[in-house]
């Protein structure tokens, strides 16, 4: 991708303007209180300047899986790209330091900006794993880590979700329809919008969040609800009866009777044997009026009163009133009983409607399902067999109801060229020391075989070059690999003013189409529901080696009495 470092200063100045965070909340406040006290503290002991390394990674896949999808990234970017304190932001800040603040640090604050940062990301969309830097932030060591909490907290939901959509994705299969409906149980007002566009990343077709489609363009699908049905007591309810042709030569003046005549064809016929008197004739008025108002979008919820006895002959009438005159109805939606049971009946009856009315197609009908689905509930019904076309997923998705948090941290990894760790007796939360590089090491099939990272001065792998991989703790997990393919993961983002190229911020379809395809180069192994292939993340043998000399010079030795 073209780079901004050699344009000429206007074209420069133009493309590094971004337009500020979705959310009007996300500024330098939204931050934990310890960012403020810590940059007093730098400021203090004049090491506010000194040119830090820091690195944005998790320790472990969420929902018992072992992969993960990486978003949030571009609103990180607006967010850096337009941090600027207020004064009443600055004023704010003093009145709530703890102790007397000096005027300087104030003054200090005033000129931050993220003009000295560069950060360095995994694009977004991208599969990613455990340990290896999403974000590489590096810059002076004040402003970094004044970016810190807010970075994690627009990176940790955002991939949490996306991760989450992917393995719906997953199980649902790829012919089918997923609409993310989750905006009314979400965690407030940007839970629901985060949702809405970061399930779209990880792989679903649509949104019922109105303000989500505002935003970012995500296609909308909704049809009505209950209280829609229930609200009509009487066809006579309806004023305006009239329907023009869907070719706009003719109007049928009473759409009404044309629906209840096709409703007294059905109950007379030999489908409606089995049941036992007739449809609910308010139910039938809500659908006639609902077609009224979008006959070319024809979509009815059948489960008010009686799916089989009522919803969806009822349906059936007012869709095969449609088509007299030219439309064709999109489908139903079913909301609560035994899904599986209740789409084989109703597409049962839709290609019995085809056969005995001569309607091409009305068998195919579409059959959207609801109901608190989650990616357990998907995968018992792909075992019972269902006749689904499409699912509305809500709370489970966008509550990420299985895991609370993804887990991402923000670790130090170099201070003024001189690496560091962080040590633990929990060897899960030692960090990999110093400035790195990554890459993604493809096998002969054209899967990923493992994410390798090395120090920043080291040669890069090469295509059929035999490298040694190593776990960065356990001695003895280690493994040569000759890749067919080699794939640098950390690209410039933001350059701040230096003259570095820096990646232009895709599109959202853009990102949806990197996770898909992303996803579809993944071994099966690592993907399935049960019991899945850990993915291999390794070191270089010489950062092995360092990351080992590092952490016994850290640690402290102890002494026996």
């Amino acid at each position: 991708m073209e780079g901004i470092g050699n344009a000429p200063a206007e074209e420069r100045r133009r493309r590094l303007a971004i337009e500020g965070p979705t959310n009007p909340m996300v500024t330098p406040l939204l931050t934990d209180h310890y960012q403020y006290t810590m940059a007093y503290a730098y400021w203090k002991a004049g090491k506010h300047n000194e040119r830090a390394v820091f690195d944005l990674f998790f320790r472990r896949n969420p929902f018992g899986g072992e992969y993960t999808v990486f978003a949030g990234l571009e609103e990180c970017i607006r967010f850096i790209a337009n941090y600027k304190l207020t004064e009443k932001e600055i004023s704010f800040i003093r009145d709530n330091l703890p102790g007397k603040c000096e005027e300087g640090f104030l003054d200090y604050l005033r000129k931050v900006d993220c003009s000295d940062v560069e950060v360095y990301s995994v694009p977004e969309g991208s599969v990613v794993f455990p340990g290896v830097p999403l974000l590489r932030v590096e810059g002076p060591i004040t402003v970094v880590q004044l970016l810190e909490t807010t970075l994690v907290n627009l990176v940790n939901y955002a991939s949490l979700v996306a991760t989450n959509a992917a393995r719906h994705r997953f199980v649902a299969g790829k012919s089918k329809i997923l609409l993310e409906f989750g905006l009314r149980r979400s965690q407030g007002p940007d839970g629901g919008i985060s949702a809405s566009k970061y399930c779209y990343i990880g792989g679903f077709d649509a949104t019922s969040n109105v303000m989500a489609g505002k935003l970012f363009g995500i296609p909308l699908r909704g049809t009505h609800s209950h209280a829609f049905v229930s609200s009509f007591l009487s066809p006579d309810e309806i004023i305006d009866k009239s329907l023009q042709s869907s070719d706009g030569s003719t109007t049928w003046e009473d759409f009404v009777s044309l629906v209840q005549n096709w409703s007294n064809k059905i109950q007379r016929s030999s489908l409606f044997s089995g049941n036992h008197g007739e449809t609910n004739q308010s139910e039938l008025a809500a659908f006639t009026s609902y077609a009224l108002a979008f006959p070319h979008n024809f979509l009815a919820l059948v489960d008010t009163y009686d799916v089989l006895r009522s919803g969806i002959p009822n349906f059936c009438a007012v869709a095969l009133a449609l088509s007299d005159l030219g439309y064709k109805a999109v489908g139903i939606r079913l909301d609560s009983g035994d899904l599986a049971y209740l789409s084989y009946e109703a597409r049962k009856f839709f290609h019995a409607i085809e056969k005995e009315f001569k309607v091409p197609g009305f068998g195919r009908m579409s059959i959207t399902a609801s109901n608190d689905l989650n990616e357990e509930t998907l995968d018992h019904l792909n075992k019972q067999g269902h006749e689904v076309d499409a699912f509305g997923i809500g709370t489970y998705l966008v509550t990420c109801y299985a895991q609370a948090a993804l887990g991402c941290v923000f670790k130090l990894v170099e201070i003024n060229n001189q690496p560091r760790i962080k040590l633990s007796e929990d060897v899960s939360k030692v960090s990999i020391p110093c400035k790195k590089r990554c890459y993604r090491l493809y096998g002969k099939e054209g899967y990923p075989l493992v994410d390798l990272m090395i120090g920043e001065n080291e040669p890069p792998p090469k295509v059929a070059e035999r490298i040694l991989c190593r776990h960065p703790f356990n001695e003895s997990k280690r493994a040569y690999v000759a890749p067919k393919r080699v794939e640098e993961l950390l690209k410039c983002y933001w350059s701040g003013n230096t003259d570095k190229a820096r990646e232009e911020l895709p599109t959202l379809k853009d990102i949806r189409d990197r996770c898909m395809k992303q996803l579809e180069e993944m071994r099966p192994d690592h993907m399935q529901r049960l019991n899945p292939t850990p993915y291999k993340v390794s070191v270089s043998a010489q950062l092995y080696d360092f990351i080992h000399f590092l952490w016994l010079n850290e640690a402290p030795v102890g002494e026996l009495q």
